[in-house]
């Protein structure tokens, strides 16, 4: 999922909850944060939840803690340098780092048996 630069936490968050298939209640069920401070946060009402619900919802929506924190206003500390890759494809999630990696590795082993 690309993230752009004016995108609200609310936002993202009801985009990943949208996109995953998920209902209010169905994040409370998860996550034990109640549908409605998940409204609000959704509209935008809440604009700086505390990291630990940060932390819920980055992990169900697998998207970076650190993204979330930077759009919630907290300081986060920039990454001394960015590699080529991420200059390239952007943030990834969990899931898409392994699939890259699981990939890297299917690669490496190709080149190692043709050699």
């Amino acid at each position: 999922m690309k993230i752009t630069k004016e995108q609200s936490l609310g936002n993202l968050i009801k985009k990943c909850r949208e996109e995953k298939r998920l209902t209010l209640r169905d994040v409370e069920d998860k996550t034990d944060i109640s549908n409605a401070y998940l409204s609000q946060l959704e509209g935008n009402k809440i604009k700086k939840p505390s990291p630990v619900i940060l932390d819920k919802l980055s992990t169900l929506y697998q998207i970076q803690y650190s993204t979330l924190m930077k759009l919630a206003g907290y300081p986060v500390p920039e990454i001394e340098e960015q590699s080529p890759l991420y200059a390239r494809i952007g943030e990834t999630t969990k899931e898409e780092e392994n699939a890259l990696v699981e990939y890297l590795e299917f690669l490496r082993a190709k080149r190692n048996r043709s050699s």
